[in-house]
């Protein structure tokens, strides 16, 4: 692990919504504890079954969190960019951990002990406030997926994940995060065949146009 550098981490935790509430003399305590993590393309971060000891927050780079489901194969739950952050559940509940994450793209990462957080959230009630909310919003995200799988079929699926990967520019909904068929295909439980056949009859159809790794979902 690096050595803590307490300016960059003052700046980063400025602007983790999580600590958004807490003042600078706050926030300092808070940076002198935060260590640093620098993790190689594909390698990984946390494993499943770990035992939680720390909260990160993502400085730079990408990474996925994973499952693999009873046949062994990997289940994609979410993707986290910079000042996201994993980790929090088993902090709260003392619990293993419950995915994998896996760095995507090189990574470096500010990581919270368990003793500075819980001092942090009994210190600091809208520190506590917020991670129930960002905890509620999660869930809320959980059970959207659970309806997708369980009532939309596969063209569904893939429209309302391109949807919710989507940000607006100029008046159009785009799509700019790197995603191969294959991970498409991990997060909304479906075989890389079809999510390709769904995609290119999407295409055609004029539903969305494909450049490079930019989607642009159309309009009626």
């Amino acid at each position: 692990m690096a050595p803590t550098n307490p300016g960059l981490s003052l700046v980063v935790l400025r602007n983790v919504p999580l600590f958004s509430g807490l003042d600078e003399v706050e926030l300092d305590k808070l940076s002198k504890v935060a260590g640093r993590r620098r993790v190689a393309r594909g390698g990984v971060i946390v494993r499943a079954g770990d035992t939680t000891d720390s909260l990160y927050i993502l400085l730079s780079g990408r990474a996925k969190v994973t499952n693999s489901d009873e046949e062994g194969r990997e289940i994609i739950l979410a993707w986290l960019g910079p000042g996201e952050f994993f980790g929090e559940m088993g902090l709260i509940d003392s619990s293993p951990r419950s995915a994998s994450v896996m760095a995507v793209e090189a990574c470096e990462l500010l990581n919270i002990g368990r003793d500075a957080f819980h001092r942090c959230m009994q210190d600091n009630f809208q520190v506590a406030q917020k991670l129930m909310q960002i905890l509620v919003l999660r869930l809320r995200d959980a059970d959207r997926k659970i309806e997708s799988l369980a009532l939309l079929d596969v063209y569904g699926r893939v429209a309302r994940l391109l949807l919710e990967m989507s940000v607006e520019e100029d008046g159009r909904r785009v799509v700019k995060k790197k995603m191969s068929k294959q991970d498409m295909a991990r997060m909304i439980g479906a075989s890389r065949e079809m999510v390709s056949k769904v995609m290119r009859d999407l295409e055609l159809s004029g539903h969305i146009v494909c450049e490079g790794d930019t989607i642009t979902i159309m309009g009626d």
